[in-house]
């Protein structure tokens, strides 16, 4: 097994994992509720998608007291 003839410095070392990043989610907003939505997604609080009506949601119920 080949090994390093040098200690690689700390300096170079972190050069190396400048490109290990996460990226952050894009959101948009709902054209309709105005809600967060992740771009080319259906909105899951109105079921809009490029303005027209996609999926039904149902609604939870108020909790009677």
């Amino acid at each position: 097994m080949a090994l390093p003839k040098r200690k690689h410095s700390k300096m170079r070392r972190d050069k190396s994992r400048t490109h290990q990043v996460l990226a952050t989610p894009e959101v948009t907003k709902c054209l309709q509720c105005f809600a967060p939505v992740r771009p080319h997604q259906i909105c899951s609080s109105c079921g809009y998608y490029k303005g027209r009506k996609v999926i039904e949601i149902k609604k939870k119920e108020e909790k009677k007291k």
